[in-house]
């Protein structure tokens, strides 16, 4: 079966442009196929503020209205999509910049809560995956760039996590490829003191994860990152791991990193 490792990007550095472009160089050197999945909240929360369009993140997941489906759009299919596929092109890997809406790689249906209107944000499924597509763009050797918007197959975009899209991704590859899972941005993994960057949890389990939750310690944005990361080890994806954007060639490499590895 052939390694496929779907890497997702995020943090901060999306928004710097030193630590990008060691990013893509260490892209580079893997010699393995590979898919990217990037968000980019960080700029489109600026780029709201100076438009002055108010935002709201409930544990993670920003809340979007109609203007600021309209920023992520641009933001994330827009700019940081084509500046990543760029850069990946001087480095000689042929890239394509791809939303879920192009080549219907992947169908969204937009979420309904209870108590809580996402407003236009997409929850996606296994099945909604356009396998077909992603193989025969892997088989020609172009390596898609995924970005956090998806579409409803009506004509409506939808905002959708990016921790979730790579998550679902490695799940329905899982059966035709030995999928790596890696969740990279500028922490070292999973850290057992917010304020120690050495703290890192090597190794965590389901149980810890709930603890460390009740007790605060893992928080915001990372409780959906590690929440899809164990929907993707109960969909069969076995390697998984949560680390820097400098560390994780190390995990795909030689299966021995600096970061998390979720079990």
């Amino acid at each position: 079966m052939k390694t496929l490792n779907i890497i997702k990007i995020g943090g901060n550095v999306i928004d710097d442009e030193s630590k990008l472009n060691d990013f893509i160089q260490s892209l580079a050197s893997l010699n393995e196929p590979f898919i990217l999945v990037h968000g980019g909240g960080k700029l489109a929360t600026d780029l709201a503020e100076k438009l002055n369009i108010p935002q709201q993140l409930i544990e993670g997941r920003r809340i979007t209205d109609a203007e600021t489906l309209k920023i992520a759009t641009m933001v994330y299919a827009g700019y940081i999509n084509k500046n990543i596929v760029a850069k990946l092109q001087k480095q000689n890997i042929n890239s394509i910049g791809l939303s879920g809406a192009d080549g219907n790689v992947m169908k969204a249906t937009k979420r309904i809560h209870q108590e809580i209107d996402y407003g236009f944000v997409g929850d996606i499924s296994i099945e909604n995956v356009n396998f077909n597509f992603l193989d025969i763009l892997l088989q020609s050797g172009l390596t898609p760039i995924i970005c956090a918007i998806t579409h409803d197959k009506q004509g409506q975009l939808l905002n959708t996590n990016a921790d979730t899209i790579a998550s679902v991704l490695a799940s329905a590859l899982a059966t035709s490829f030995q999928v790596k899972l890696m969740y990279c941005f500028e922490k070292k993994g999973v850290l057992n003191n917010p304020e120690d960057e050495n703290s890192v949890i090597k190794n965590l389990d389901w149980n810890t994860f709930q603890k460390l939750k009740e007790e605060g310690i893992i928080n915001k944005g990372m409780i959906p990152k590690i929440n899809n990361a164990f929907d993707a080890l109960a969909n069969g994806v076995k390697e998984i791991g949560i680390t820097s954007a400098t560390n994780f060639t190390y995990f795909i490499k030689n299966n021995t990193y600096e970061g998390t590895r979720i079990n």
